[in-house]
């Protein structure tokens, strides 16, 4: 079954970020930026996911702003894009399903280029 509405989007970040939470590489990451504040985190990925799968516009914001400062190299979007892709292939199958990763990818790639921009011109500020 293909990804239909909220319901399914909200499945899909919460077994998305489930793994990312117990993930050996990624976890320390996200689980120190976000802290306690992981059901305003998800609550943010639905709206996110929705909007850009479902075309109901409930997100607003700059998607790469939160991940600027991150300490984040090829095999963090490697791992991350490994987990999507498993989370939405265990639960769906479909063209939604398949644009979702789809935009996962390119999404890590855009990450990427900007952090690496901003490595490579001095302007890349690290989280203490």
């Amino acid at each position: 079954m293909d990804i239909r509405n909220r319901e399914d989007i909200e499945l899909l970040v919460n077994e998305f970020y489930t793994a990312i939470r117990g993930d050996e590489l990624l976890g320390p990451i996200f689980n120190g930026v976000i802290g306690d504040r992981w059901s305003y985190h998800l609550e943010k990925m639905y709206s996110f996911w929705e909007t850009v799968l479902l075309g109901n516009h409930t997100y607003s914001g700059a998607p790469f702003m939160p991940h600027a400062r991150l300490p984040l190299e090829q095999r963090h979007f490697d791992r991350w894009l490994q987990l999507f892709d498993q989370t939405a292939d265990r639960h769906f199958e479909g063209d939604i399903a398949d644009d979702a990763k789809a935009r996962a990818a390119k999404m890590a790639v855009m990450f990427l280029a900007k952090i690496n921009y901003l490595k490579e011109h001095g302007q890349f500020r690290p989280l203490a």
